[in-house]
């Protein structure tokens, strides 16, 4: 799997919506945004259709696909990040000029919804993508910190690195109110011990299995799995999903789970409950409530990258990215 150039100060960052548009942020939001990432040293572009928006605050399939594709095409983009989640990215799958992106291959980022494009274009071009904050993931100001280091240290350098913990975390409507936030101590848990390494997959969990049984799903026989889901997911459905893609890979190498949202109801003695189920995962390293999905603070990860979980001691380390 090929590493997109990494970034430098000075370059070019695009941004696109393949999923929902940046109609749905405010003229506040986008500025400051904006201003966070040029306050890396990076210069922000926006596609041509990105504040368009349809019924579904999103744009036609060919309007998305449009400005992936110039974003990819243009040579003073270096990197394209996505205004944020929604639904419905899978959609671009079929209409995607994989060569055209085989033969640019550059930094790309998102989450969520995001998993199923960012996957579909690893697979289909040999290089690595990126599971990370969105543009609008800039408009948060408290625990702003541990995310834009790590997305630093996976985007803008090569040397191996540690993932650790933040310090604090939070599960409330940031976009809504950055003032009045509630936060509660991270501690990263261990579900079973033991150390692995590997090629790493996954993303937002129910997204991931959309690409079952297409061309755009990667081997994850043998990988290190990085799973989360949110508010939508409650724990019947995350126990179904879960399994789904435990069948698919018959085997893994380790298991990391992203913290849940509240509103997901996922309890620990929920989680336990249908970690319990599958003895597979009684034999590898598994680690829950860790910092990646859509409770804040994120560090990024790299889709098709290799890692080493080392779930003795609670340690995860990004080795090829």
């Amino acid at each position: 799997m090929r590493i997109p150039e990494k970034l430098e100060r000075g370059d070019e960052i695009r941004i696109i919506a393949p999923s929902r548009s940046a109609s749905i942020l405010s003229e506040e939001g986008v500025q400051i945004a904006k201003e966070q990432l040029e306050n890396l040293g990076f210069v922000v572009s926006f596609g041509k259709h990105v504040f368009e928006k349809d019924l579904q605050n999103s744009t036609s399939i060919q309007q998305r696909v449009e400005d992936l594709h110039e974003a990819f095409a243009d040579k003073h983009v270096k990197g394209i990040l996505t205004v944020i989640g929604g639904f419905n990215s899978n959609e671009l799958l079929p209409y995607i000029d994989y060569e055209l992106l085989k033969e640019n291959p550059k930094i790309f980022c998102g989450y969520s919804d995001i998993t199923a494009i960012g996957t579909a274009i690893s697979t289909q071009c040999g290089f690595v993508t990126y599971s990370g904050p969105h543009f609008s993931s800039f408009q948060m100001k408290k625990a702003q910190e541990y995310q834009t280091h790590f997305f630093k240290q996976c985007l803008m350098q090569e040397e191996p690195f540690e993932l650790k913990p933040s310090e604090q975390w939070s599960d409330d409507a940031w976009y809504l109110d950055q003032e009045n936030r509630v936060f509660e101590k991270t501690v990263w848990k261990m579900y079973n011990e033991g150390t692995a390494s590997g090629e790493l997959w996954g993303g937002n969990l129910c997204t991931l299995n959309l690409l079952q049984g297409t061309k755009y799903m990667p081997s994850v026989g043998n990988a290190i799995l990085f799973i989360e889901d949110d508010e939508m997911t409650i724990p019947e459905t995350f126990a179904r999903d879960v399994t789904s893609l435990l069948q698919n890979a018959q085997s893994i190498k380790a298991l990391v789970i992203g913290r849940f949202q509240r509103a997901s109801k996922m309890t620990e003695e929920q989680l336990l409950f249908i970690l319990d189920k599958h003895p597979l995962l009684k034999e590898i390293p598994v680690l829950y409530d860790v910092d990646f999905g859509h409770t804040q603070p994120m560090f990024t990860f790299p889709l098709g990258g290799e890692a080493q979980v080392d779930a003795v001691n609670g340690l995860l380390k990004l080795m090829r990215f």
